[in-house]
């Protein structure tokens, strides 16, 4: 394993990346404990933390067992940025990390996430702003591009470490390809050769020997891990594994599975109530589940769950053949 340093920061080189509803507190805690060396938190609204937005409260919300922890800001404005970060210097977290990757329509349209990536003096001046609020690293997470014909990852990982940043995070694709298609390793190993900090690969990294070939091929100094962890906390052990002595550790059983699930329902239960908790779990239930006889049943069944105890009992039906 290879450690990374950002900044005063220095952490293994997997990483839990930011998903929207999926990297809650609950399952960074899980990842954390199968070895991921640092883990993202949600995206949060810098407009919502100037706000004090109710729901913002809780994406905020770290633990020391988490940690460390890179909390992610989205926005466009670097003045609200600034402001927004200089009012949560008291929370705990490890590195501040901007999102300038984010696809969804909802955000792009506003010129927030991957818009960003249109206007590479903006990403400098943001960058900037927030690195003059926080005491803390400041990192970045781009794209391959915006358009599906574009390639300036490269020029905005530059304008990013111009601006201060301590870390790029590259994703191989550009916004208009979403997560379809096959991650561009490529543009990854051109951002590393332009940049003297430290990059993380992203895309694409549903194995171990992915992990593997991604750092190979890229020359990265680590990997990020984002869907390829859905239902799957276990993939930050198997990679350390085999990225220190090429040991392939074996995928989870059923079994090991529903105890997973179960714990991982438990830490919703305990963080957001049992009836959001559940309500939460039923997506991830799909996941953990995936592959299995009656996986599709199973999700079909888990939509109508609405305690633990009834969790317990799918769960119980399952271990028994009902599906």
């Amino acid at each position: 394993m290879s450690i990374i340093k950002a900044g005063s920061l220095e952490f293994e080189n997997v990483v839990l990346g930011p998903m929207a509803g999926v990297s809650d507190l609950a399952f960074r805690l899980l990842c954390r404990q199968c070895g991921a060396g640092l883990v993202y938190t949600e995206m949060v609204s810098a407009k919502a933390i100037l706000f004090h937005n109710k729901n913002t409260h809780f994406l905020l919300k770290t633990t020391k067992e988490e940690r460390p922890t890179a909390l992610q800001l989205f926005g466009n404005d670097p003045s609200v940025l600034a402001e927004a970060v200089a009012e949560i210097e008291d929370k705990d977290f490890d590195m501040l990390d901007i999102n300038m990757g984010c696809p969804v329509p909802k955000v792009v349209n506003n010129g927030e996430g991957s818009a960003l990536m249109k206007d590479p003096a903006l990403i400098e001046r943001i960058v900037k702003a927030v690195k003059g609020a926080t005491s803390r690293p400041v990192s970045v997470k781009i794209r391959k591009g915006f358009g599906k014909n574009d390639r300036n990852a490269v020029e905005c990982a530059l304008a990013a470490v111009q601006g201060g940043a301590e870390l790029v995070a590259v994703h191989g694709r550009t916004r208009e390809e979403f997560y379809y298609g096959k991650a561009d390793r490529t543009i990854i190993r051109d951002v590393k050769e332009a940049v003297h900090v430290p990059v993380i690969a992203n895309g694409d990294i549903y194995t171990p020997e992915d992990a593997k070939s991604m750092l190979e091929e890229t020359g990265a100094d680590g990997v990020m891990v984002a869907r390829g962890a859905q239902g799957n906390p276990w993939i930050f052990a198997r990679i350390k594994a085999y990225l220190t002595d090429g040991t392939l550790l074996p995928e989870p059983d059923m079994n090991e599975r529903i105890e997973m699930l179960l714990k991982h329902a438990e830490l919703e239960v305990e963080f957001k109530g049992e009836t959001t908790g559940i309500t939460e779990m039923r997506k991830h239930v799909a996941w953990y589940m995936s592959g299995f006889p009656g996986a599709g049943r199973i999700r079909g069944a888990s939509n109508y769950i609405s305690t633990l105890n009834e969790l317990r009992e799918l769960t119980e039906r399952l271990k028994n053949g009902a599906f």
